[in-house]
C-alpha cells in the first residue's frame, strides 16, 4: 500500500484528495496536515465525510510517507518545505503553483516536473516532484495540445472560459460569499491571469515558433465546481481532419475523450475526465474543453500522476461517475 499524507487538509482540494483516496486500492492515508484544525475530525472541516472516515486532522508530519501532497495554495509550498523535511525517498505533489514554470522547478536538489500526464507521461513516470497543473491550465492545454503538437497555432487564439467558486478556495471572500455569486456572472484577471505562463510554456514545448497571444477572459460562474471553456482561432485544415489529429493525439490518453457533438459541464463534473468538442464556420474553428476543476483540475489529476509515479494504471481509483443531471 501507498502511504500518503496531505498538507493544507481543510481546503476542497484537500477534501476530494480524501474523498477518492478512501476508496483507492492501493492507497492508505497516514495523515491529514492541519494547524488550524488540529485534533479536531476530517468532518469537521469536510461535512460530508461525517461516518465515512474515522481519523482526526493533524500538527505532526510524518517525514516517512511514502507520497505528501501538498494543498497549500499559491506561493506556500516553498516556504512549507523549507521548515519541513521528507526523507530522501518520498514524492511530492504540489497542487500549487509554485514549481510549475521550467524557471521555477528547481528547488533545494529537487526537480519538479509539470504534472500534465497527456503531454509528460514519461517524465512523470519517472520523476519524484510533480508540480500539478492549474485547473483553467489544464481545460486550455487539453483543448490546445493537438493542435501545437502539428503546428497548427499559427493566429491568437480567443479563450473565454468560466469557473465554479471553488475554485477560489475555501475561505469565503466577497466574490465568493453565496449572495454576491447567486444569480451573477462576473470575470477577473482579464488577459493577465497566472495560468497564461504554463499554458504558453507547454504550448511551446510542442510548437516553440508559437509567437502569437493567447487572450484570455476568466470568468466567475454561478454554480460551485467545473469549468467550461470555449477556444477560437483559424485553420486552414478541414474539420474531418482536425477531428482525426485530436483523435490521434489523445488514442492512449484514457481521460480525454473528444466529439464533434454539444457538450456540457455536468458530463464530467466529479469525475476526472475531460471532454473535447470540435465546430468549424469557414476557416475558423471553436474548441469547447469541460473538465471538473477539483478533479482533473486539481485533486484528481494529482491521484492520475500518483498512479503513474507508482507504475499502478493510471485510472486506478478514478472510476468517477459524473453528477449527469
Amino acid at each position: 500500500m501507498i502511504s500518503i499524507g496531505i498538507i493544507g487538509g481543510s481546503g476542497y482540494t484537500a477534501g476530494e484528495l480524501i474523498r477518492i483516496l478512501m476508496f483507492h486500492p492501493n492507497a492508505k492515508l497516514d495523515f491529514v496536515y492541519s494547524t488550524t484544525n488540529a485534533g479536531k475530525p476530517l468532518s469537521f472541516a469536510h461535512h460530508d465525510l461525517l461516518g465515512d472516515i474515522e481519523m482526526n486532522f493533524t500538527d505532526t508530519v510524518n517525514p516517512n510517507v511514502d507520497v505528501v501532497f501538498l494543498c497549500l495554495g499559491h506561493g506556500k509550498s516553498i516556504s512549507f518545505l523549507e521548515k519541513n523535511q521528507f526523507s530522501d525517498q518520498t514524492k511530492i505533489i504540489d497542487l500549487g503553483n509554485d514549481f510549475r514554470l521550467t524557471k521555477d522547478k528547481n528547488f533545494n536538489g529537487k526537480s519538479f516536473v509539470y504534472g500534465l500526464p497527456e503531454l509528460n507521461k514519461t517524465d512523470i513516470k519517472s520523476a519524484q516532484y510533480i508540480a500539478n497543473p492549474g485547473c483553467f491550465a489544464t481545460a486550455i492545454q487539453l483543448a490546445l495540445l493537438p493542435l501545437a503538437s502539428q503546428g497548427l497555432l499559427n493566429d491568437d487564439v480567443h479563450i473565454n472560459a468560466t469557473t465554479g467558486s471553488t475554485g477560489a478556495g475555501v475561505t469565503p471572500s466577497e466574490t465568493t460569499h453565496f449572495s454576491w455569486r447567486n444569480n451573477n456572472m462576473s470575470h477577473y484577471k482579464a488577459f493577465n491571469h497566472q495560468h497564461l505562463g504554463e499554458i504558453n510554456q507547454s504550448v511551446n514545448q510542442l510548437q516553440a515558433a508559437y509567437k502569437n497571444e493567447l487572450i484570455f477572459v476568466p470568468n466567475r460562474g454561478d454554480f460551485s465546481r467545473g469549468i467550461f471553456a470555449t477556444l477560437y482561432t483559424t485553420i486552414e485544415e478541414s474539420l474531418e481532419d482536425v477531428v482525426a489529429k485530436y483523435k490521434a493525439f489523445y488514442k492512449d490518453q484514457p481521460f480525454v475523450t473528444v466529439t464533434t457533438t454539444d457538450i456540457n459541464m455536468k458530463q464530467v463534473v466529479q469525475t476526472n475526465k475531460c471532454i473535447i468538442s470540435l465546430m468549424k464556420k469557414g476557416n475558423r474553428i471553436l474548441i469547447t474543453s469541460v473538465i471538473d476543476n477539483l478533479t482533473k483540475g486539481a485533486s484528481g489529476q494529482a491521484i492520475q500522476n500518483m498512479n503513474l509515479m507508482f507504475g499502478l494504471e493510471e485510472t486506478t481509483g478514478l472510476h468517477l461517475k459524473p453528477s449527469g443531471f
